[in-house]
């Protein structure tokens, strides 16, 4: 493994800033498009099996939120500034919440506005969920390219059922192909947007600590206002639980070997 590791982190470190954040932002966007790729095969994902993965994403995200971002925010700028931060990125995905219409299984309608069908309403609640772990994974690759990789491994395992949730819906009124080409571009919107905080960063003092702080606000407040009402909506609370442990024990995992 080293002698992959070893090459790979040499060349992302030789690159400029937004080359290393593009790169490293890619995987967890292809791992979403390789999610999609059973629709093709006609596959289908059972609610339990979704509500799993789903508790899966959460635990990666809660220690992806503190262990790759908030303490090292505390550490480089301190506990005010982080808190700033935190909260502000809590209330920008609030607002991005507020104003995107789209649907949750359990909860329903969401937004400002009900212009698209039901299908495509679940597809742009998970562009809601990438967004913000994007941003995550550009902070820390923007950090270090090391610590890029292993948030980008965690948050791609986890984007594998996401890639299959976001097709699946879309299959029977749009067709596959169609399907499979939506859950591709919410993985490349988790790319795209994993770019904004190297951007930020290069122009502005103190706000890489910023920037981490904010990644982990916004992921804490879509594990508990975007994820949890959905994974417990139903009659699955042991395997929702035993993938959120895992998903945790999973990145805690990663985090301490490859950190």
């Amino acid at each position: 493994m080293e002698h992959i590791i070893g090459p790979l982190l040499n060349f992302l470190e030789e690159s400029t800033l937004l080359v290393r954040v593009f790169a490293i932002g890619l995987i967890p966007a292809a791992m979403t498009a390789m999610g999609s790729i059973p629709i093709l095969l006609g596959a289908s994902l059972s609610e339990k099996a979704r509500d799993t993965g789903m508790g899966f994403a959460a635990g990666v995200m809660v220690v992806a939120s503190f262990t790759s971002l908030l303490l090292p925010a505390v550490e480089m700028g301190g506990p005010l500034l982080s808190a700033a931060g935190f909260l502000v990125g809590a209330g920008l995905i609030k607002v991005l919440d507020s104003l995107l219409p789209h649907m949750h299984w359990v909860k329903g309608f969401e937004g400002s506005s009900r212009p698209l069908e039901r299908e495509l309403l679940i597809a742009l609640a998970m562009v809601v969920h990438n967004i913000p772990e994007g941003m995550a994974v550009g902070v820390a690759a923007t950090k270090s390219s090391a610590e890029g990789l292993v948030l980008a491994l965690a948050i791609g395992l986890q984007d594998v059922p996401e890639g299959l949730a976001v097709a699946l819906p879309l299959v029977a009124s749009k067709g596959k192909w169609i399907a499979f080409s939506i859950g591709v571009a919410s993985g490349v919107a988790e790319a795209i947007s994993a770019l904004l905080p190297p951007l930020v960063v290069e122009h502005v003092e103190l706000a890489l600590p910023f920037m981490m702080a904010l990644a982990a606000g916004a992921m804490i407040y879509v594990v508990i206002h975007e994820v949890v009402p959905e994974i417990y909506g139903h009659e699955h609370d042991e395997p929702s639980t035993a993938g959120f442990f895992l998903g945790f024990l999973a990145m805690l995992l990663l985090d301490t070997a490859l950190g």
